[in-house]
């Protein structure tokens, strides 16, 4: 299934539009009725980044990973389930479709700790993830740029310091280097090392983003702190990217070799 330009646009904006008014539970019904579950089948390579992008872009979330996990498995399970997903530290977390507590680190998302699940094919799953991290990466850069385009300090917008400059140039950089590498992941390793590079970009975008904002991104009335917690939370989701990074030196060292994982012309 493809679609037009004006197709394209048309679902971009709807999703947006929904995901700025719902959340949870009630963005999983709302996708559901958007047919995301026919997206996934019919199109996976454009419907999964748009959604995990648009996700990390409003600051919304929803369950949806199960689906993109559910559908890359060979287990005979519906989408429109739960999994349970490996989380860093060797621990496991169900991603619950109700509404619930939500865990320290995100008190909007109910992950609950389980005992170690089944082995499940992770590599879209990763990647799905890998365009959340990016779209919540640049959620906080756009957040970041604002208030340094708009901070007066010393007559002149603090945009026009060079340190601030370079924080955001290395931002940018880390961010678009994430996503050049989810556009070429197809595999499992490319798939991990896409993650890891998208964990990576968003600890840096959060460490960046903060130190442009000062005080003020730490209070409740900004939501950067709120977009540092989700991209904390879906790092260690399926690997972090510490773990990752390991995980596929340990390969290449096991394989005594380096795998070509894009043709570069």
């Amino acid at each position: 299934m493809s679609m037009h330009d004006d197709e394209l646009n048309l679902l971009t904006e709807t999703l947006r539009k929904t995901m700025l008014s719902v959340s949870g539970s009630k963005l999983d019904a709302a996708m559901t009725e958007l047919g995301w579950t026919e997206m996934l089948t019919e199109m996976p390579d454009v419907a999964v980044p748009l959604v995990f992008r648009l996700l990390g872009e409003t600051g919304a979330h929803a369950p949806l990973v199960n689906d993109v996990v559910l559908a890359d498995t060979a287990l005979s399970l519906p989408v429109g389930g739960t999994v349970a997903l490996p989380y860093s530290g060797g621990r496991w977390v169900l991603w619950e479709r109700s509404e619930g507590p939500g865990t320290t680190l995100d008190t909007d998302v109910p992950l609950r700790v389980v005992e170690a699940g089944d082995a499940v094919p992770l590599a879209a799953g990763r990647r799905a993830l890998g365009w959340w991290l990016v779209g919540t990466s640049r959620a906080m850069l756009d957040l970041a740029r604002t208030h340094a385009l708009n901070r007066m300090q010393f007559g002149k917008p603090v945009a026009s310091f060079q340190a601030v400059r370079h924080r955001l140039a290395e931002t940018l950089v880390a961010i678009e280097g994430a996503e050049a590498t989810l556009n070429t992941a197809t595999d499992d390793l490319g798939s991990l090392l896409a993650k890891a590079a998208a964990g990576k970009a968003a600890l840096t975008t959060a460490r960046h983003c903060q130190q442009v904002l000062g005080g003020i991104g730490f209070t409740a009335e900004h939501d950067l702190h709120r977009h540092v917690r989700r991209a904390m939370l879906l790092d260690g989701l399926l690997g972090s990217a510490r773990e990752l990074t390991r995980e596929a030196g340990a390969t290449i060292r096991t394989q005594g070799f380096a795998p070509r994982l894009t043709q570069l012309s």
